[in-house]
């Protein structure tokens, strides 16, 4: 499949697809805090700044194939140009910025605030391709005067022809663990085809329609929040932006009501791990649920969705309250979910609800559960777009002829490399043209995907026996006491080890039972809490049947949450594994020290 639609081959025609749907109803929306109504400007008024601002931008000299960094508005500006968008998170860092507008040649760049424009200005010396900044927020005349003094022209948000699908689209750089960031070419074919294809395996049994609301809280810079814009659009629907806190996202979700949104697995751990807590200290309430999970998984088994049981009435529709009380489908995505939160959210939700796997490489997803599916623990089958197989991978005994392997792709949606990097570009391809995805997966006697580690995080240890910490963090977080969890090892050693996260919730509740005192640092030093954390993750491993060697020897508690700020998560709340091992390798040795493995 190269594209769903004959009038949406490009990003920008999706978007003139949804204008003609939708017209002067909701496009775009924000709120500026809590209890605060959603404001939205139309489709129409969105096509009229985005005219506005693409003719501004070619006033500016921005001509079609030349980079900048937009936003939506700016976005769609750049793809009616002709113009190609560059991708930055902004917690990449000021050098790996630096580094991005140097490859990419950036002449332009829209800044959100103050500071961001600030640093700009303080690195032009190291830029010399940027000419011009655009400011978001009200331009002050101190910044002015500073970015004139460093040869900036800048100016405020205020103030031809379309692409082909062939197009270069965007380049979108990879928030890496290692090295530079990498820049992922992508075409405005590779963008519908991937959109195409995942709407219409979804379309079996969710029909995408204007009336639909996304709620976005995951980095646009991300691929599969792109998609979500894109597919939103292409159909008229409407996208509602979280308020830039992640602790207001619930008011968000109850303020707008989304039909749809994409979770990651800590968002479903968080809302399960909360229900569990709420019901322990009542006898009657956990057997209710448990009773309500046991009668709506049989049901989920039979391929009966809804929201109006008995069980809905009784236990699920404070959650479902809580997501705003319309939600139809529930999209899993950026990194595995274990099986029973699967079936949590599945139950609980009362909506259709797909796990998906993929990489900014393959523009956001390759594979797609089939709706209806009810085995969870793997992520589907290819979608339309394209084709997956298996390589061999003999240094870790992985066979394509026994089902094992790495994953590679080929088919519209695959880029064809990195922006000026043509050394990474080869060694991303197989010899014969297939996308190495660097994953390991497993083909199921269903024909389905499960997907087991990445091949860079796997490592062995001294009796070589190979271990995916991937996996083993995502059985050990289903314990009620543990929010995050790093699991680390080394070669000279028989067994791994791992520093913990716990939850304040759950640890605050069982210090105030055990006479403790209520401080979470203070908490994280008491060896009897240690002992009971760690004996409930080992019971989830052997319940997981986890072999022998991928049980933790040891554990560290550690107070601080692992964050995006901190360097120590992707933008999509993934592990960063060198940063992780650097960070805590004084207490990964004390471990090991510890008991002389």
């Amino acid at each position: 499949m190269e594209y769903l639609y004959e009038d949406a081959k490009t990003i920008y025609e999706s978007f003139l697809r949804g204008r003609r749907i939708t017209g002067d109803g909701k496009f775009l929306g924000a709120r500026t805090g809590p209890n605060r109504e959603y404001v939205w400007s139309s489709y129409n008024e969105i096509y009229d700044r985005v005219q506005a601002f693409g003719s501004g931008l070619f006033q500016l000299g921005v001509e079609p194939g030349q980079k900048t960094n937009l936003w939506v508005v700016a976005d769609l500006a750049c793809q009616m140009f002709s113009m190609v968008t560059v991708a930055l998170y902004d917690t990449l860092g000021s050098d790996a910025v630096t580094y991005i507008i140097n490859l990419c040649e950036i002449t332009t760049v829209v800044c959100d605030t103050a500071a961001r424009v600030q640093l700009l200005v303080d690195s032009k010396g190291k830029l010399p391709a940027l000419k011009t900044i655009i400011m978001v927020e009200e331009l002050t005349e101190q910044l002015s005067e500073s970015a004139e003094k460093a040869g900036l022209k800048i100016m405020a948000f205020s103030q031809v022809e379309p692409p082909k699908p062939s197009d270069l689209c965007t380049i979108c750089f990879t928030s890496g663990t290692t090295g530079d960031p990498k820049g992922v070419m992508l075409t405005h074919l590779n963008m519908a085809g991937n959109t195409g294809a995942i709407v219409e395996r979804i379309s079996k049994l969710h029909h995408y329609k204007s009336d639909d609301t996304h709620l976005s809280y995951l980095p646009l810079a991300h691929m599969y929040e792109r998609y979500n814009l894109m597919c939103q659009m292409t159909h008229g629907g409407h996208v509602g932006f979280y308020s830039r806190d992640i602790k207001l996202l619930f008011d968000d979700f109850q303020a707008l009501k989304p039909t749809q949104f994409t979770a990651v697995p800590r968002l479903l751990n968080k809302i399960r791990d909360k229900v569990i807590t709420g019901v322990q200290g009542s006898k009657v309430k956990s057997a209710l649920l448990n009773m309500a999970l046991k009668s709506k998984l049989a049901e989920v088994r039979r391929g009966i969705i809804r929201k109006d049981s008995i069980w809905d009435k009784l236990v699920f529709h404070k959650i479902q309250a809580l997501l705003g009380g319309r939600v139809q489908f529930v999209a899993v995505t950026s990194a595995p979910l274990s099986k029973h939160v699967f079936d949590f959210a599945r139950c609980a939700f009362g909506c259709l609800v797909m796990e998906g796997w993929g990489q900014t490489e393959v523009t956001g997803a390759s594979t797609v559960q089939l709706p209806g599916d009810p085995e969870p623990g793997q992520v589907g089958c290819p979608v339309a777009c394209n084709y997956i197989k298996l390589i061999d991978v003999p240094d870790m005994d992985c066979y394509a002829k026994d089902g094992k392997g790495e994953v590679c792709v080929k088919g519209t949606n695959v880029t064809s490399g990195y922006y000026r990097n043509p050394e990474k570009t080869k060694d991303l391809f197989t010899a014969d043209g297939w996308l190495r995805t660097g994953d390991i997966g497993i083909i199921q006697s269903n024909g389905t995907l499960q997907i087991v580690d990445r091949r860079k995080h796997i490592f062995k240890l001294s009796q070589g026996e190979y271990l995916a910490p991937e996996r083993i963090e995502g059985i050990y977080c289903r314990s009620m006491y543990v929010q995050q969890c790093f699991v680390d090892g080394d070669s000279l050693k028989s067994r791994c080890v791992a520093v913990v996260v716990p939850d304040p919730d759950v640890v605050m509740m069982w210090a105030a039972n055990n006479n403790r005192p209520q401080d979470i640092t203070q908490l994280c030093q008491d060896e009897v809490l240690k002992d009971v954390i760690l004996q409930d993750m080992l019971e989830f491993g052997k319940t997981a049947q986890l072999k022998g060697f991928e049980q933790v020897l040891d554990i560290a508690l550690e107070p601080e949450p692992f964050s995006v700020e901190a360097g120590l998560l992707t933008p999509t709340f993934k592990n960063k594994r060198t940063q992780l091992r650097k960070h805590f390798a004084h207490q990964v040795a004390a471990l090991y020290a510890k008991h002389k493995d």
